[in-house]
C-alpha cells in the first residue's frame, strides 16, 4: 500500500525487505524451539513460527511475480542498485530453512505434547511437508541466483552501500542448502553444501565479503562518498536535460 504513485520500471527487490524480517523471526523460532525445556514453550513457539512463516513467505511470492514481471518489461536495475537482484535469494533461503526446521522441530514436539491427537502422525506429516516444500523453495532460489549471476556480469557496477545486500541473501541460501544435505542421502547435496558452507559462508562472506564490504565502506565514508543517494544522480541529469530543453524552447520563441 502506498500513498505515492510508483513506477513498476522503479521497483527493485529492496521491496523484500520489510517482509523477510517475519520470515526470519519464523526460523529463529524453530532454533529457539530446539533448545526450549519445556515443551508447552517449545509447541507455542513452533505454531507462532509457523503463523509467522505463512505471513512472510506469501506476501515474497506476490512481491517476486510483481518484480519477475518488472524484470520482463523493463530493462535490468541501474547499475548503481544492480546488488539488489540478489535479494529474492533472502526470503527463498530462509524460508526454506526455517519450514524445515519447524517440520523436525513439530515432528519431535508434538507426539510429546499429545498435539492433534486425532492424527498420531501429524508431526511426520509436517516433517515430510517442510521438507518438500523448502526443497521447492531451494530450487526456486535457483532460478534467481541465475539471474542475479547474469545481471552483474553483463555489467560493471561500483561500489556502494548496496554491496552489503551479498551478504544476507548467499548466507541464508547456503543454510538451505546444508539443511538439505544433512537430510538426504545425497552425494550432491552433501558435497555441494560442504563446499558451500566451508568455503562461501566461512570464507567467502564471513571472511573475504565482509571485510571488502566494510573496507570500501570505510574508505568512501572518509571520501565522503558512500551516502550518495545513486537515485540522486539520475535525478538531477533528467532535470538538466528538463532545464535545457526549456531554455532551447524558450530561445526559440
Amino acid at each position: 500500500m502506498s500513498r505515492h504513485a510508483n513506477q513498476l520500471s522503479g521497483m527493485t527487490a529492496a521491496w523484500l525487505l520489510p517482509i523477510v524480517s517475519t520470515i526470519v523471526a519464523a526460523a529463529s523460532g524453530s532454533i529457539v524451539a530446539s533448545v526450549l525445556e519445556n515443551e508447552q514453550h517449545a509447541l507455542w513457539t513452533i505454531l507462532i513460527s509457523y503463523i509467522l512463516w505463512g505471513t512472510g513467505v506469501p506476501l515474497a511470492m506476490i512481491v517476486l511475480v510483481m518484480y519477475f514481471h518488472r524484470l520482463t518489461i523493463h530493462k535490468i536495475p541501474p547499475k548503481e542498485v544492480i546488488v539488489s537482484v540478489f535479494l529474492p535469494l533472502g526470503p527463498l533461503g530462509q524460508g526454506s530453512f526455517g519450514i524445515m526446521q519447524l517440520g523436525k522441530e513439530a515432528m519431535r514436539i508434538f507426539p510429546e505434547t499429545n498435539s492433534l491427537p486425532a492424527q498420531i502422525s501429524a508431526g511426520p506429516i509436517l516433517y515430510v511437508f517442510g521438507f518438500i516444500v523448502g526443497t521447492i523453495m531451494w530450487g526456486f532460489g535457483l532460478v534467481w541466483l541465475f539471474f542475479a549471476l547474469a545481471s552483474i556480469t553483463r555489467s560493471k557496477f561500483p561500489f556502494n552501500m548496496g554491496w552489503w545486500g551479498f551478504t544476507f541473501p548467499l548466507g541464508v541460501f547456503t543454510v538451505a542448502t546444508t539443511t538439505i544435505a544433512k537430510e538426504l542421502p545425497s552425494l550432491f547435496f552433501k558435497v555441494l553444501g560442504t563446499v558451500s558452507f566451508q568455503i562461501r559462508l566461512e570464507l567467502l562472506e564471513v571472511v573475504l565479503l565482509w571485510i571488502i564490504v566494510s573496507i570500501g565502506t570505510l574508505i568512501q565514508t572518509w571520501q565522503r562518498k558512500i551516502f550518495f543517494a545513486p537515485c540522486l544522480k539520475d535525478w538531477e541529469k533528467a532535470e538538466a536535460e528538463r532545464h535545457g530543453r526549456n531554455l532551447q524552447i524558450s530561445r526559440d520563441e
